[in-house]
């Protein structure tokens, strides 16, 4: 019964918890399938947020947005709130092209997926977990 209990109140935390997308993942260029750079994803008063921790490549590359800050460091995921199995809500910066787009994510099979959408209109990125900025 002591098991029983156990494994129930492990499986209800499990699925209550924000811990499924919080940490690190490591994005991947959709253009050439290599590893981008690494986006620590964390709560701050309720609502989730990411932002660029680490470049594979130019640490000095800026973003297209005004007043050109850099890369590194760059929030570039606010405001997104759980609903239901999903976060929902908030909005994702392209620091390449400078453009904002309505976002949400989601764990699925380990990975997070990111999707950018302009009202129904977006597309996904599939980024992997990682274990080393951990």
């Amino acid at each position: 019964m002591r098991y029983l209990f156990i494994f129930l109140l492990s499986f209800f935390i499990s699925f209550t918890s924000k811990a499924d997308v919080l940490g690190f993942w490591t994005t991947i260029d959709d253009k050439t399938g290599k590893e981008k750079s690494v986006v620590q994803i964390y709560e701050e008063k309720g609502k989730i947020f990411g932002k660029v921790v680490d470049i594979f490549g130019n640490k000095e590359a800026t973003a297209k947005i005004e007043g050109a800050p850099k890369i590194m460091g760059l929030q570039i995921i606010w405001d997104l709130e759980k609903n239901k199995n999903k976060y929902t809500g908030g909005k994702i910066l392209d620091p390449q092209s400078g453009k904002i787009y309505g976002c949400e994510i989601w764990e699925e099979n380990g990975n997070l997926i990111v999707r950018g959408k302009i009202a129904f209109l977006g597309r996904n990125q599939t980024w992997k977990r990682n274990t080393i900025h951990q």
